[in-house]
């Protein structure tokens, strides 16, 4: 099967296209790529949203990105091809590639609801349907879902949510690992000394900085374990004002994608989400497959898509309790042998299940089907 690759998606900033296109090719698909990144990242995205005078700078960027886009994807340029593939955040995306490929099969890597973002980053409320912000999310989802004939989403709950005119057409696949990830395992480093924690993430409400700050200040004087934290975002302030007696946590504001794996797996835990939010009960964040692929103890909270993805095979504490994250970063310091058993059981389980040709079977099987799904008619 041939693909294309569309979009302004960004795999340094969103790995989940990036894994996707790793496991098509390992499954023996070929894939081209035709991607002009958008210059702009999730949290300018949600400030333009905050500060709607900011979108014409937004409309500039895309009608610049969406210009190479049209003209690098001619057809005597890319060739004929099986299925388009569009990648995360893909809901303006999607409808030029509908435009662009009207008889092709389009794939949307629906991650994330614009409207689900929205109501994460506080910028709707979840009483009278939002407002003009929620409608207008509500309308881009809309918008989105009906130009792809596949919708890939990356847990049961996020499929329960699709409107009911999308569902037939929806997949799970989960985000997964890219084989960087598995290979930055092989490089670990030997058990002993104290117990290294690292969060990765962007501070955002979903990830419940709020309460692991709060348990990181429980852990203060604590000198059997040290956390690294990177990334910066939303909570960020106040993660680190919670944290602040804490002198065994580092701080540092990002590291590049291609530094990221080595990192991790020079710790002994990944962390997770910690979240209260809906958004953070219907998801299993990245974090927490690149963790494990790089042979980490997961830490992460107790919610129904994480217990289905990660089993036995992680440590998982209760949403939004500080008190919790901090006696069972206590435990695994004061026991190296629990803590190794769930190394292995993480990078086992990752092998396993997370690896990137495991991940798009669904999406493959999916296309497979002998007829085609209702949007690619209604399109025509």
């Amino acid at each position: 099967m041939r693909w294309l690759a569309f979009g302004t998606y960004d795999v340094h900033r969103h790995p989940r296209v990036g894994v996707l296109i790793e496991g098509l090719r390992a499954a023996g698909d070929e894939v081209v790529e035709v991607n002009v990144p958008l210059e702009l990242d999730t949290a300018g995205r949600v400030a333009m949203l905050r500060q709607p005078w900011r979108l014409p700078k937004l409309a500039w960027l895309l009608a610049r990105c969406w210009t190479l886009l049209v003209l690098r994807s001619r057809p005597r340029r890319v060739g004929p091809v099986d299925a388009v593939l569009v990648g995360y955040l893909g809901h303006f995306d999607v409808r030029l590639a509908r435009r662009l490929f009207r008889r092709t099969p389009i794939v949307l890597d629906h991650l994330v609801s614009a409207a689900g973002t929205a109501r994460d980053r506080a910028l709707t409320s979840a009483a009278g349907g939002g407002g003009l912000k929620g409608r207008l999310m509500r309308w881009i989802d809309r918008g989105a879902l009906r130009s792809a004939d596949v919708v890939v989403v990356d847990t049961d709950e996020h499929l329960a949510a699709l409107p009911a005119a999308a569902a037939p057409r929806g997949v799970v696949a989960p985000v997964g690992a890219g084989a960087a990830w598995f290979a930055a395992a092989a490089g670990r480093r030997a058990p002993g000394g104290p117990l290294k924690v690292v969060f990765v993430g962007l501070f955002t409400p979903l990830h419940g900085t709020e309460f692991l700050g709060a348990a990181l200040g429980r852990l203060a004087g604590d000198e059997r374990i040290e956390v690294t934290m990177v990334g910066k975002g939303q909570d960020y302030a106040a993660c680190r004002a919670a944290a602040a007696g804490n002198p065994r946590v580092t701080w540092r504001d990002w590291v590049t994608a291609d530094e990221l794996p080595a990192l991790v797996a020079a710790h002994d835990v990944s962390l997770g989400i910690f979240g209260t939010t809906e958004k953070a009960r219907n998801v299993v964040p990245t974090k927490v497959f690149q963790g494990a692929a790089a042979g980490c103890a997961i830490v992460t909270s107790d919610t129904a898509p994480q217990r289905r993805a990660l089993g036995d095979d992680a440590l998982f504490v209760p949403p939004g309790d500080a008190a919790a994250l901090a006696d069972t970063l206590r435990a695994l310091a004061s026991d190296p042998a629990l803590l190794v058993s769930y190394q292995r059981k993480a990078a086992a389980r990752a092998a396993e299940r997370f690896a990137a040709a495991t991940v798009v079977a669904p999406i493959r099987a999916k296309l497979g089907q002998p007829s085609h799904p209702p949007a690619m008619q209604e399109t025509r």
